[in-house]
């Protein structure tokens, strides 16, 4: 009886250090953690990153055995038709934020917290970030900033205790002030100055950072500077583990792909197949099918329903008797 009520106890106190704790396992997959993520960097394991926006996607990504996900603020563009990610609110990251955390059971999930919600002072970073993790669901929040943004990401960490992924090179949000989408780093003075905020961030207390959009040779430098792992995406090989957003390598986003981006599938035109061949069954009477696609009635009620409406409306029904026992799979 005591040793059950230590195992208990032992249990509770494990579950109380997870924002998400550890559910059912459907996927044979172990729960990631940031344990796990360390283990990966210091046995030079590349570590796979992939975003996810919805219950869909982050169930592709459990199924997959994915290390993390990202909920990412690029979802402004590839999930809701926005220009650019600076659109998008708190409010609708976390709404994001959560169908993703119930269609995950192993990997870690970080998720962005947007633009506005904590450039302004280390207050507003730390509740944002709070509000991201009780109700986001999320593990780990992710800021693009260098090292100006330093002091907010060490409230967060230290004065939340929520770990912190930093985000450098071709930050998005700020896209415009650094000329639009395009690599970073690729002077010597610009090169420096992306090293520079690695290492601030770092100092700062982020266990791991995302290196987009900039030269292999100063992701490599920053990658063996660091002591945290560093998650490329366009930053080339040399990085501790690589990420990419779903919407662009399955084809799902119609306006561009970036250079870097790897194509694995091309579901967005077979989508618009798909709804196309709908369309023309629906038109030419092919769908739906009786028998197949409908619901039947048991053979003594579909009598009477005949007869009934024959008499009351003056009705003859069409499609032809149904056997009691005509099968549907779904019971009303």
């Amino acid at each position: 009886m005591r040793r059950s009520m230590l195992i208990s106890r032992a249990a509770r106190q494990m579950r109380m250090y997870s924002a998400r704790p550890a559910a059912r396992d459907t996927t044979g997959h172990p729960k990631v953690t940031i344990q796990t993520i360390k283990k990966l960097y210091a046995e030079r394991k590349p570590i796979a990153l992939m975003t996810a926006y919805d219950y869909p996607t982050a169930v592709a990504c459990e199924r997959a055995g994915v290390d993390m996900v990202l909920v990412g603020d690029s979802l402004a563009m590839v999930a809701l038709g926005h220009d650019d990610t600076s659109q998008i609110t708190m409010d609708e990251m976390i709404h994001h934020s959560k169908a993703v955390s119930r269609g995950l059971r192993s990997p870690f999930i970080v998720t962005d917290l947007p633009f506005g919600s904590y450039q302004s002072d280390e207050r507003t970073a730390v509740e944002n970030a709070v509000r991201m993790v009780k109700e986001g669901r999320a593990e780990a929040v992710k800021l693009e900033t260098g090292r100006r943004g330093a002091p907010k990401i060490e409230a967060i960490v230290n004065g939340a205790g929520i770990p912190v992924v930093g985000h450098i090179g071709l930050t998005p949000q700020t896209a415009v002030a650094l000329g639009g989408f395009r690599v970073q780093g690729k002077s010597l003075a610009s090169a420096q100055s992306l090293v520079d905020d690695a290492l601030a961030l770092q100092e700062a207390g982020c266990f791991a950072m995302v290196l987009e959009a900039m030269p292999s040779l100063v992701a490599e430098t920053i990658t063996r500077l660091l002591r945290v792992p560093t998650i490329g995406i366009g930053a080339g090989p040399a990085t501790s583990g690589q990420a990419l957003v779903l919407s662009d390598m399955v084809g799902m986003f119609d306006r561009f792909t970036p250079k870097f981006c790897q194509s694995y599938s091309d579901l967005g035109p077979r989508m618009a197949d798909a709804v196309g061949e709908y369309k023309k069954e629906v038109r030419n009477g092919a769908f739906p099918v009786e028998g197949v696609h409908t619901y039947a009635m048991p053979a003594a009620a579909e009598e009477s329903w005949r007869a009934y409406v024959q008499q009351q409306f003056g009705l003859e029904l069409g499609g032809n008797k149904s056997e009691e026992g005509v099968a549907s799979t779904v019971q009303v």
